[in-house]
């Protein structure tokens, strides 16, 4: 993808972009719970608590073996979306079982259409018109993209929304209307939900909307205190998505090295579902 459509931008960008955006609707004190269509059939889900981090592009199986230290435990892969800013020549089926073998969990993120009052330009942008079936689609190809790379049935497919203006009442209304049918594909082929924002706007829209209906069940927050948890920094009400359904994006642009392999991740504290391969 072009460098001007890029998800990953820098802190100070997405700084910027955060400044822009207003407080969301309402506050909500709901519980969430993720309505499956039968728990009994329903594969069992993977969890990781932990620390994970997150690249733009997956790294090469050998610099992943040798990231394995026990500092990290998980990583976040880009597995597809039309706004999926770098390219991914690593993640391939081989790759995702390699690294499930050196014992990674996998966290599969999903960069689908972004809001039309988002900052930026984006080549798949939803609108009040096309929110509906953008949700639909881009659900059912989240799906197929990670099924494709050995990601089975049960996993949790998370779906990335970066800033935009929640106080654009129709764009904010847009926005949870893809949400919602994008959950809605995703379940109806047996992947559990979630939802990566930002805890200023697009993660608080969804913790704050007085609809609870077909919300992603799991919500990863990015706010950056650089405080490794999930539950101690949590920015909205207790009662919302408890249980293991958080993730905490805490600090980005790390430059790190492992094992001779420097890699700038993101990090985040984990309490939630993975992937489920092999």
């Amino acid at each position: 993808m072009p460098t001007s459509v890029r998800h990953r931008r820098s802190r100070t960008r997405r700084r910027l972009a955060i400044g822009a955006v207003g407080a969301a609707v309402l506050a909500g004190g709901i519980t969430v719970q993720q309505s499956l269509a039968s728990t009994t059939s329903w594969p069992a889900a993977k969890y990781y608590t932990g620390r994970a981090f997150d690249a733009c592009t997956a790294p090469s199986t050998s610099a992943m073996k040798a990231w394995h230290t026990g500092f990290y435990g998980a990583a976040a892969v880009y597995v597809g979306g039309k706004n999926r800013g770098c390219t991914q020549a690593n993640l391939t089926a081989s790759w995702v079982k390699t690294v499930n073998s050196q014992g990674w969990k996998l966290i599969p993120l999903y960069v689908g259409a972004q809001p039309s009052c988002a900052s930026g330009t984006n080549p798949e942008r939803m609108t009040s018109t096309t929110a509906a079936s953008l949700g639909a689609t881009d659900g059912a190809d989240a799906v197929a993209k990670a099924s494709a790379l050995g990601m089975k049935a049960g996993s949790a497919l998370y779906l990335d929304m970066e800033a935009y203006d929640t106080t654009n009442s129709s764009c904010n209304t847009a926005v949870l209307t893809y949400i919602r049918n994008w959950q809605k594909a995703v379940h109806g082929k047996y992947y559990r939900t979630g939802m990566y924002g930002f805890s200023s706007s697009s993660a608080k829209a969804v913790a704050t909307t007085t609809d609870r209906t077909n919300l992603p069940g799991n919500l990863w927050y990015a706010k950056w205190d650089k405080v490794n948890t999930a539950t101690t920094d949590w920015p909205f009400a207790s009662t919302l998505w408890t249980g293991r359904h958080r993730g905490h994006q805490y600090l980005v642009n790390s430059k790190e090295s492992r094992g001779g392999y420097a890699i700038t991740v993101d990090r985040d504290a984990w309490d939630a579902p993975v992937a489920v391969v092999g």
